[in-house]
């Protein structure tokens, strides 16, 4: 039997917008024996309706599995795997740094506006840094302010959309891209 190579899976998943839908969800992860390795869930344009972005380490045939396992759930609308090379990923970080003195404060400032990051807060033993963007850019800031003493540090989790007219709703996304691929042919 060949052992299936197991790597990190996004997966954003459409469910009503109700109590207890998460916690369904989130159940069946793991009574599936899966860690859910980032979870990010809100509201989308239509109030009654979610997305929740999850990611989680698995196989190509357990994914599927799990995919099916989705959809078969009442209070779910569509589940949609996103190819890390068809999609847009990024994350929320705040960090609070210590930032006692001017040299030390200059340094964080300097390592954020490198990063195209926000001072969000500043108090006179810190700075809390902002970072929107990929997992390497996080780790990266993160990196080099952990020499200055990191006091804090939150993520929201991962947030993904496909690129271009692709969306999670499979008869939008088959008719604007059949549309958008006919129109560039002539």
């Amino acid at each position: 039997m060949t052992e299936l190579k197991k790597e990190r899976h996004t997966l954003a998943v459409l469910v009503d917008n109700a109590a207890g839908v998460l916690s369904q969800v989130s159940r069946l992860f793991s009574r599936k024996g899966y860690n859910i390795e980032s979870l990010a869930v809100g509201a989308t344009d239509n109030p009654a309706v979610s997305r929740i972005t999850v990611e989680v380490i698995a196989d190509e045939e357990q994914i599927s599995l799990l995919c099916n396992q989705l959809n078969k759930q009442f209070p779910v609308h569509s589940v949609k795997r996103l190819s890390p090379s068809h999609s847009i990923r990024r994350e929320l970080v705040l960090i609070k740094v210590k930032a006692e003195d001017s040299v030390s404060r200059n340094e964080v400032m300097q390592i954020a506006s490198i990063f195209r990051s926000a001072i969000i807060d500043v108090s006179a033993q810190s700075l809390t840094v902002a970072v929107i963007g990929e997992e390497e850019k996080v780790f990266a800031i993160q990196d080099l302010l952990a020499p200055h003493g990191i006091l804090e540090l939150v993520r929201t989790g991962i947030v993904a959309l496909e690129r271009g007219s692709f969306t999670i709703d499979e008869a939008t996304k088959q008719k604007l891209e059949y549309d958008y691929a006919k129109a560039s042919l002539w």
